[in-house]
C-alpha cells in the first residue's frame, strides 16, 4: 500500500504500535439515489491503494459483465454495494462500513442509502460520525434528498460537511454550474447549524479531485477529497469539559475491592478528582483509575476504564459519575427532545416503550408531540403520531428520574434509543433538547387527551334488547385498538360531563336523545358496525 513504509516488513509490532497511534475520523457519504456515493468510496478505496488484488480481479470482471461504466472502466461501486439486492437494483440499501488509513489518519466510512425510505438508516450511520459528505450530480444541482440528508446531519450534530459535486465530467466540468450549485446549497443551509461546509467539483468515476487534483479543473485551487479527509480538524469537536461517566458494570470480584466500570463519555477524569454520583448526589474522590494493563493517572473519552472511589458509597449500573464542575447535567423524569422514528408501526402518544439512555434504560413513553418537521422544507405541521421516518419535536415523560444533557452540548448523555418493550426492537432514536419540568404545571388540554387516547371523548347511546351485551363487546373491541371506554348503565348528566372530560368515549344505556353524540339501536346494528361508524364519524382514529 502507498502510504505503508519499509517498517512493516522489518518490525510488525512497531508498525502496529504507529497504526494503532493514528488519529481515527468517522465519516459518511449520503445524497440523492444514483449521485455517486459508492462509487466515491470505491475511488478512494482504489487510488489510496487499499483493494487486495484478488478483490479488485473480481470487481473488474462484474464490471465487465454489467457494462454499466463503459469500456475499459471498472464498476467501483460493487467494492462496497455488497448484499445481492443491491447489486440487482444498483442502489445502496443497508448502511455499509468500510476501512481505510493513510500515514496520518484511519478511517471508518459509513455508506448510507439514498432513497427516502431508508432516512432511518442513513440517521444510525450518521449518528456516530464526525463528518459527512453530501454528493450533488452536477447535473440536477440541489436536490430534496440533499436538503433532508443535510437536515439530518445538522440534527445529529455533525460539525463538518464536505459537499462534493460530483459527474462534473457531464457537464463539462463548467465551473459556473459548480458556483450555482454552491450558492443553491448555501442559500438553503442558512436556517441550519452547520458550520464548518467545504465544496469540492469532482469525477468520481474519473478519479478527478478525488485523491488526486483534477487536470480538467485547473479553476479548482481547494483541496481534493483524501487531502482534505487526512487535514480537517476534528480534535477540538470532543467535548473535553464535561467529565461523565456512565456506569456500565459493578465489578466486585472479591472483599477488597469494588470497581466501577464503563466507558468515559466526555471530559477528563484525574486520580484523586471529587465527583458526585448521579442521581442519588452522593460525593466522594478517585481512588484509582484501572486498566488491564496497569492504574493510570487520567482517563478521557472513549477510555473504556474502571474506577475505584475512597469511600463506600451507592452506585449502580446506569448511574452517572460526573466531575463536580460548573455544568452539571440534569436530573428529571420529563424531557423534550426531538425523535427519528424508525418502525412501521406509528409511534403514538402514552404507548409505553422501553428507553435507553447512556447506561440506563427505564419505561417511558411519549406525552405529548409538539410538531413533525418536514424535512423537505423544514416546516413544521401539527401531528398526533409519528410514522416510519418521521422526525419529531416531542415530550418525553419516563417512569424513573434519569440524568442527562442537552445533546448539542453532549452526545453521549443527550441521546437515547426507543425499544418496544414486546418485541426489543430498535423503534426510535432520540436527541435531548432540554429540560420539560415546566410543563409540570400546564393544564391537560382536551386536544392532548385526544390525542393521547386517539378518540374525541364523546357520549355513545346504546339502546335495544341486546343494549348490554353490545356496550361489552363494544368496550372490549375499543380497549384491545388502544382506545379508552367506560360503561354507564343509568344516565347521570353530571357523570358524563366528568367522563368526556376525562377523555373518555362513554357507553350509555339509559341516555336521553339530547346527552348522547351519537346513538345506535343495538337490535339494529353488530359491534363492528358501531365501532366503523365511530371511526367514520372521526371520533376514533
Amino acid at each position: 500500500m502507498s502510504h505503508q513504509s519499509d517498517l512493516i516488513s522489518t518490525d510488525i509490532n512497531a508498525y502496529l504500535a504507529q497504526h494503532e497511534r493514528k488519529e481515527l475520523l468517522r465519516f459518511l457519504t449520503c445524497g440523492n439515489v444514483d449521485d455517486g456515493k459508492s462509487t466515491l468510496i470505491g475511488r478512494l478505496l482504489h487510488d489510496s491503494k487499499m483493494i487486495y488484488e484478488d478483490q479488485l480481479a473480481a470487481v473488474q470482471a462484474d464490471s465487465v459483465k454489467s457494462g454499466t461504466t463503459g469500456a475499459g472502466k471498472i464498476d467501483l461501486a460493487l467494492l462496497v454495494d455488497g448484499l445481492q439486492a443491491e447489486r440487482e437494483q444498483g442502489i445502496t440499501i443497508d448502511v455499509a462500513y468500510r476501512y481505510f488509513s493513510t500515514s496520518t489518519r484511519k478511517f471508518i466510512i459509513a455508506d448510507t442509502p439514498g432513497h427516502e425510505q431508508y432516512t432511518r438508516n442513513m440517521a444510525t450511520g450518521a449518528s456516530t460520525c464526525d463528518l459527512a459528505v453530501i454528493l450533488i450530480d452536477a447535473r440536477y444541482g440541489v436536490q430534496t434528498q440533499t436538503k433532508r440528508h443535510s437536515f439530518i446531519a445538522s440534527l445529529l450534530g455533525l460539525k463538518h460537511i464536505i459537499v462534493a459535486i460530483n459527474k462534473m465530467d457531464l457537464v463539462g466540468y463548467s465551473e459556473d454550474t459548480y458556483n450555482q450549485i454552491k450558492a443553491d446549497y448555501l442559500a438553503f443551509v442558512k436556517t441550519l447549524d452547520l458550520q464548518d461546509v467545504h465544496f469540492i467539483p469532482m469525477s468520481a468515476l474519473d478519479g478527478d479531485n478525488v485523491v488526486n487534483p483534477s487536470e480538467n479543473m485547473p479553476w479548482f485551487t481547494g483541496k481534493p477529497m483524501m487531502e482534505l479527509l487526512n487535514t480537517i480538524e476534528i480534535a477540538s469537536d470532543h467535548n473535553f469539559d464535561d467529565a461523565r461517566f456512565p456506569v456500565q458494570y459493578v465489578n466486585r470480584p472479591n472483599l477488597d475491592f469494588r470497581g466501577f466500570c464503563g466507558t468515559v463519555a466526555s471530559g477528563v477524569f484525574h486520580k484523586g478528582d471529587a465527583i458526585t454520583a448521579l442521581p442519588s448526589g452522593k460525593t466522594s474522590h478517585i481512588k484509582s483509575i484501572v486498566t488491564f494493563d496497569g492504574e493510570l493517572d487520567q482517563a478521557f473519552a472513549a477510555m473504556a476504564v474502571t474506577l475505584t472511589l475512597t469511600d463506600e458509597i451507592d452506585v449502580s449500573r446506569g448511574d452517572i459519575i460526573v466531575g463536580q464542575q460548573q455544568n452539571v447535567p440534569t436530573i428529571a423524569d420529563k424531557f423534550k427532545a426531538t425523535i427519528v422514528w424508525m418502525a412501521e408501526k406509528a409511534m403514538t402518544p402514552g404507548r409505553q416503550y422501553l428507553i435507553k439512555l447512556a447506561t440506563r434504560s427505564v419505561s417511558g413513553s411519549v406525552s405529548l408531540i409538539h410538531h413533525r418537521i418536514d424535512v423537505n422544507t423544514l416546516e413544521h405541521h401539527d401531528a398526533n403520531e409519528l410514522k416510519l421516518n418521521e422526525i419529531g419535536h416531542c415530550t418525553m415523560a419516563v417512569n424513573a428520574p434519569v440524568v442527562f444533557d442537552p445533546y448539542k452540548r453532549n452526545k453521549s448523555t443527550g441521546s437515547f434509543i426507543v425499544i418496544d418493550r414486546l418485541t426489543n426492537i430498535t423503534v426510535g432514536a432520540g436527541m435531548i433538547t432540554g429540560d420539560a419540568s415546566e410543563e409540570d404545571w400546564t393544564q391537560v388540554s382536551a386536544e392532548e387527551r385526544a390525542t393521547r387516547f386517539g378518540q374525541i371523548a364523546s357520549v355513545i347511546g346504546l339502546s335495544g334488547g341486546n343494549a348490554l351485551q353490545t356496550a361489552y363487546q363494544l368496550e372490549r373491541k375499543l380497549f384491545d385498538t388502544g382506545h379508552a371506554a367506560t360503561i354507564l348503565e343509568t344516565s347521570n348528566d353530571e357523570l358524563t360531563g366528568a367522563i368526556k372530560h376525562a377523555g373518555l368515549l362513554c357507553l350509555c344505556l339509559d341516555c336521553k336523545p339530547a346527552q348522547a353524540d351519537v346513538s345506535f339501536n343495538s337490535d339494529e346494528y353488530a359491534v363492528d358496525e358501531i365501532y366503523a361508524a365511530l371511526k367514520n364519524r372521526g371520533l376514533i382514529h
